[in-house]
């Protein structure tokens, strides 16, 4: 698993700018798409019910990070708001907290999500911004804007949280 992770930004705000906070899982993925098994198919509808957002499977590119604001992931166990970002290459999330639930699948299915506290300030100051190229090194939890070369240093993955990404999942390779 790559530790040095390199995409453009995605900074989920409102209409006024604003850090979005609370986007629950059904505005990540929404219900009407859960009958859909295969993870590739998955990626097309990440975020399809998030106000401003729902064309976002159409623009994003592998490697693209996402900024987002508190509680990213309220809600259900909805393991398919993690795999639809999977899906689509996105390498990371970063936001100011996450809800618990949403956090823990993340984790255990080895997908890169980071706290930064200052999250909020670094983008009212503009020094986060969509379309902003950047480079993201989980082994030193920095994320260092090429845009402006400012960087930022984030919460590091928990010592749970980084094994269960070197292995590639907490199931890999299990057996009973």
């Amino acid at each position: 698993m790559e530790l040095i992770l390199k995409g453009n930004i995605w900074v989920l705000t409102d209409e006024d700018g604003n850090l979005i906070d609370d986007i629950d899982t059904d505005q990540i993925y929404h219900n009407a798409h859960l009958h859909i098994t295969n993870i590739n198919e998955m990626g097309k509808y990440a975020l399809g019910n998030l106000k401003g957002w729902e064309d976002f499977s159409q623009k994003a590119k592998p490697g693209d990070i996402i900024i987002a604001g508190a509680n990213f992931g309220a809600g259900s166990s909805r393991q398919q708001a993690v795999d639809c970002f999977k899906a689509l290459g996105i390498s990371a999330i970063i936001a100011e907290s996450f809800g618990a639930i949403y956090k823990r699948n993340a984790i255990n299915s080895a997908f890169p999500i980071l706290t930064f506290d200052k999250v909020r300030e670094a983008v009212k100051k503009g020094e986060l911004q969509t379309g902003h190229k950047s480079e993201l090194n989980l082994e030193t939890a920095e994320l260092k804007n090429l845009t402006n070369n400012k960087t930022f240093k984030l919460n590091p993955f928990s010592t749970v949280q980084k094994d269960i990404y070197l292995k590639g999942s907490l199931f890999k390779n299990y057996s009973a």
